[in-house]
């Protein structure tokens, strides 16, 4: 599985990288973590020490890239999200 892979989201640690997976995942994405021991055992990224590379499968790049391009810009929503009133997205 790890043929074919692209990293779509460099994470500054452990605890950012499982939020950004759990996010891909629960939209149907398959998540794969590339980095170092060392996030394990120290708790901060320094020159890119402790930093993780998320990838997914080349054919799903795109759409995780759009939905974390999203959740950025607070445009994401769910399809079962209630329209907020006055939410200038919604106009």
């Amino acid at each position: 599985m790890t043929k074919d892979m692209v990293t779509v989201f460099i994470a500054a640690g452990e605890t950012e990288a499982q939020q950004v997976r759990s996010f891909l995942e629960a939209n149907g994405i398959e998540v794969l973590e590339r980095g170092e021991a060392l996030r394990f055992t120290h708790g901060f990224t320094m020159d890119g020490l402790g930093q993780v590379e998320l990838q997914v499968a080349s054919g799903m790049a795109d759409r995780a890239k759009e939905l974390l391009r999203l959740a950025d810009e607070g445009d994401f929503r769910l399809e079962t999200d209630d329209p907020v009133p006055g939410d200038s997205a919604l106009d």
